[in-house]
């Protein structure tokens, strides 16, 4: 079987025709198909579309395409100007690529759909092709995607931070976390009030109004733009993030008390228990269970906070979202009578909080952070397998490409 009918089968260009293909041997080993416009074809304009009668040929240009058994394939064209009753001599519009650039829309996704399993340098080396056009390749697949999605009936949307780099870089990620569609929707440098401020305004008044569900931690510039943009939507700060300050409480209690009972020369009961005390009872193995049971023999300000955590446990097991306020009321008070400073600010943070805490038993459970957690850890996971991006537009790309379940452009052979 010949490669022009192989080409013919999968990239046909109308209007045009492969004709002589070949090996080429320097610089390397290549394969080259040579394009012809077709007899009495006319072109079309770049800027408007229209067909126009020709007007002479530029010298022949090289456009990257698919590799063949990992040989470089390469289109060659000379691409005619033509003249457009519009806007006079103007280089001809070619379906197989955009502008000046020269590589093929269909070597573009080739490279896009890699690149979500791989790393770009990875890809720049598989494909025998540059860091800079897997970059590229990248960008167009992902700003056709952005002009093309569909934003209708997104009724809930999860907000949450990521650090990027070294320091205290954040981005602001907004998610669409909808049953049917789960993607990434908006991403802005910082997480300050004018951050989630540019999402609203970037979205649109009209797509705003749909929104009826909203997942979020308590950062307050987050929390105080919801209220101003959204103050119908449902805000629900639900138990991941909760329990997240939990830990966190509890890692510090222990942290600094394992430290005292060191210096004070008593029994390191405390060593390597952070994990013990930070999972949940029923993911501990039988060792870390019965090393536990001994743990809570001693009165220990870690104990107290363990055994104060657990029994929190019990407020998401309510059904009645007044015997859960009742509950909550209750431990906030016993909380506040402990001598356990970090977990009476965490107390003092979920009395701040309740109506939107309470939130979570409205919608049963059904909705929560949790989603917005596990799309984080895939943008951290594509943050890592960059080995890092220098500019931050950079990694934006990347995160939409691989989050935002971009259409694709139209091509007329799928590779995957």
């Amino acid at each position: 079987m010949l490669l022009k009918t192989i080409l013919n089968r999968v990239h046909q260009i109308k209007g045009f025709v492969y004709t002589d293909v070949k090996f080429e041997e320097f610089p390397s080993l290549a394969i080259t198909v040579k394009i012809e416009s077709r007899k009495n074809g006319k072109g079309r304009c770049s800027l408007c579309g229209a067909r126009c009668p020709g007007y002479d040929r530029l010298p022949e240009r090289r456009f990257e395409f698919i590799p063949l058994w990992n040989i470089p394939v390469l289109l060659l064209y000379r691409l005619r100007r033509v003249s457009c009753s519009k806007h006079g001599v103007v280089v001809e519009q070619i379906p197989w690529a955009k502008g000046k650039e020269q590589t093929t829309t269909a070597f573009q996704i080739f490279l896009s759909q890699w690149a979500k399993l791989l790393s770009w340098k990875e890809v720049a080396l598989r494909f025998r092709t540059s860091w800079d056009t897997v970059c590229l390749s990248l960008k167009r697949v992902v700003e056709y995607g952005l002009e093309h999605r569909d934003l209708s009936n997104i009724e809930s949307i999860g907000v949450d931070e990521i650090a990027i780099g070294k320091g205290h870089d954040y981005v602001t990620m907004v998610y669409q976390i909808d049953d049917a569609t789960k993607r990434l929707l908006w991403i802005g440098k910082d997480r300050k009030v004018k951050t989630l401020l540019r999402f609203f305004m970037d979205f649109g008044k009209e797509r705003t109004k749909s929104i009826k569900f909203v997942c979020s931690d308590m950062w307050r510039p987050y929390l105080k733009v919801i209220a101003k943009k959204i103050p119908t939507a449902l805000n629900i700060l639900d138990r991941f993030h909760i329990m997240k300050k939990f830990n966190d409480a509890l890692d510090k209690i222990r942290s600094g008390e394992a430290g005292k009972l060191r210096q004070d020369g008593k029994e390191p009961v405390l060593t390597k228990t952070r994990w013990l005390l930070l999972k949940r009872p029923q993911n501990l193995t039988c060792k870390q269970k019965g090393h536990l049971k001994k743990l809570l023999q001693y009165n220990l300000k870690s104990v107290r906070a363990y055994l104060l955590r657990e029994d929190f446990q019990h407020f998401w097991s309510y059904t009645s979202s007044t015997w859960a306020s009742k509950f909550l009321d209750e431990w906030i008070r016993r909380t506040m009578l402990s001598r356990i400073e970090p977990f009476k600010k965490v107390a003092k943070m979920l009395k701040k909080h309740k109506s939107l805490i309470m939130n979570w038993f409205i919608v049963k459970g059904k909705l929560s952070s949790g989603i917005v957690e596990a799309l984080n850890n895939n943008a951290k996971v594509t943050i890592r397998k960059s080995y890092g991006f220098r500019q931050y537009e950079t990694l934006k790309y990347a995160l939409y490409h691989k989050l935002g379940n971009l259409p694709l452009p139209e091509c007329t052979h799928k590779f995957f």
